[in-house]
């Protein structure tokens, strides 16, 4: 329900990958930042863990990327994979970008990666039969719990 009324309040040219690195690294849920790219948890997350890579740059596509974007945000992405690893332990991750409004993107002027965590039996009936989803952590400590896991990867 957050989300849904998050999404009815939104301002039509508001980008939260271009907003949020302007504030509180807490508050907007970033948990690391790059020269180029930075790590975001999803506020409203399609599991525990989700985070996004972003170009600082406002920019659809990835072809608008220039080669060191292209190479931090990857990575970015390998850093958030060890990070995950070290903090949750999950058994695999879907890595995805939707490209565009019909694809599926919330936010489809400035590129960003995905990646989520996923378990054995994390989907199950609920979202089918009962159109909710169950988290079994809160953003919040998800947050704390990878900020402390890309400190520690970051020292490795």
């Amino acid at each position: 329900m957050k989300y849904i009324e998050a999404m009815g309040e939104k301002k039509d040219n508001e980008c939260i990958f271009c907003s949020k690195p302007q504030g509180d690294d807490r508050e907007s849920l970033i948990l690391h930042r790059g020269e180029r790219c930075f790590v975001m948890l999803n506020l409203y997350p399609y599991n525990t863990g989700h985070v996004m890579v972003s170009p600082y740059r406002h920019l659809p596509s990835l072809e608008q990327m220039d080669p060191q974007e292209l190479s931090e945000m990857m990575e970015l992405a390998s850093l958030c994979l060890k990070a995950i690893k070290r903090a949750m332990r999950p058994e695999g991750f879907n890595l995805g970008m939707n490209l565009g409004k019909v694809a599926g993107a919330g936010y489809d002027a400035h590129v960003h990666l995905h990646i989520v965590p996923r378990w054995q039996g994390d989907t199950n009936f609920m979202p089918v039969v009962a159109g909710t989803k169950v988290m079994p952590e809160s953003v919040e400590d998800s947050y704390r719990r990878l900020k402390e896991a890309f400190e520690k990867v970051m020292g490795d």
